[in-house]
């Protein structure tokens, strides 16, 4: 016999082990006559009682069991549910003199390969080559359904761990940013302000004035840059955040932006509330980049345990391009990002305007926080605000 890479035993050609729950030797030599006319080498082992079957099961490999349906102590329907409890998989074919129309589709229900009376045995060779058959293709297909479960567990394992990362690598980021860029530029600042108050020249003044100038201009930047990279606001609260994060697209856009929420304050499980803000900011960044609207509204609420955050204008829409395309990065990203917290992104986009919904069931959060929790979060460090750069 071969052994295939995925331990399963495939008899030779032509070898046929059955496993017969029969209890009249007369119909069992009957089967296996018929079997071994149609050109089968036969290894057939004849058994008559749960625990007969049992041990069979245990202790040889079969390619198909052959049972009766009335038995002594037990039917062919519990031999099927006993084969099953058993954890063997093997086709099952049910073979009796007489049977119901009822008691065939149940067992067929229950996951018996065929069914065949005994009057018709020149049927059993075919049903049994077509069951041995459909029975490999089916294992096949769960082998093939298996590994494509796992690799996906795998790529979102690997995403969840590069987004930590990133996270991470961001918050570093902005401390060396506030550390060596921001300290530095503040103390630059410094010297040129004491310049001026003590030069007499007024092309000196002017040149120092320009030039703080253009360090404020550089600080802001700084500024700009440290808080994308690991938002500060975060640590007073979502609500907060998110009510900040509207007020600053309507002044930098001129659109109007309405934050509406159904609570002042909202405890979340680690990791929420920066994938909520994130959402968020890309959700804006989209409207401020592609949208051409005229009125945004971004909505917070917590009901059921379901967190929900949706951003909605009323703009020009996506079209099924604009969501099918090779690059679209931004709203793949935004459904892996909702992915690490459990929750998931639904999108709704008309000629009325787009609408971008987060949903993350606070509980399946939570679990998650719970397997990932390994991973160091992001230090908070209050004295890395960079709001109080360069104050004279």
């Amino acid at each position: 016999m071969n052994r295939p890479v995925d331990g399963s035993v495939v008899p030779a050609p032509g070898v046929l082990r059955v496993l017969h729950v029969e209890d009249a030797e007369v119909d069992h030599q009957l089967a296996c006559a018929h079997l071994q006319k149609a050109g089968y080498v036969l290894h057939a082992l004849r058994v008559e009682t749960e625990a007969e079957l049992l041990q069979a099961l245990h202790h040889s490999p079969w390619d198909v069991v052959l049972c009766d349906y009335n038995l002594p102590g037990f039917t062919g329907l519990e031999a099927l549910e006993l084969l099953k409890r058993s954890g063997t998989a093997l086709p099952f074919v049910l073979l009796s003199g007489q049977i119901g129309e009822d008691t065939a589709v149940r067992a067929m229900r229950d996951g018996a390969s065929d069914y065949l009376l005994k009057n018709n045995l020149a049927r059993l060779a075919p049903a049994v080559k077509n069951a041995i058959e459909a029975h490999r293709e089916r294992q096949a297909r769960q082998r093939a359904d298996a590994e494509l479960a796992a690799s996906r567990q795998r790529l979102a394992e690997l995403a969840q761990h590069l987004q930590a990362s990133i996270e991470l690598e961001r918050a570093a980021i902005a401390r060396e940013i506030h550390d060596d860029v921001g300290g530095s530029l503040t103390a630059v600042k410094y010297d040129l302000a004491w310049m001026a108050r003590h030069s007499a020249t007024p092309e000196l003044q002017h040149r120092v004035a320009t030039a703080i100038e253009t360090l404020d201009h550089a600080i802001g930047a700084s500024q700009r840059i440290m808080h994308n990279l690991r938002p500060a606001i975060l640590e007073q609260g979502l609500v907060p955040a998110l009510q900040w994060m509207a007020h600053r697209f309507e002044r930098r856009n001129t659109v109007p932006c309405a934050f509406r929420t159904s609570h002042e304050s909202i405890q979340l499980p680690p990791g929420v509330p920066l994938v909520a803000y994130r959402f968020a900011q890309e959700a804006l960044t989209n409207v401020s980049k592609h949208a051409r609207a005229t009125r945004v509204s971004v909505d917070l609420s917590l009901s059921g345990g379901v967190l929900s955050l949706e951003v909605s204008d009323n703009g020009q829409g996506l079209t099924e391009h604009d969501l099918g395309k090779a690059r679209s990065f931004g709203l793949r990203g935004l459904h892996q990002r909702a992915s690490t917290v459990g929750g998931w992104i639904d999108i709704s986009s008309s000629s009325a305007g787009t609408t971008l919904l987060l949903s993350v069931p606070l509980q399946d959060a939570q679990d998650h926080a719970h397997v990932h929790e390994q991973e160091p979060p992001a230090r908070v460090d209050r004295e890395h605000d960079p709001s109080g750069w360069g104050e004279l």
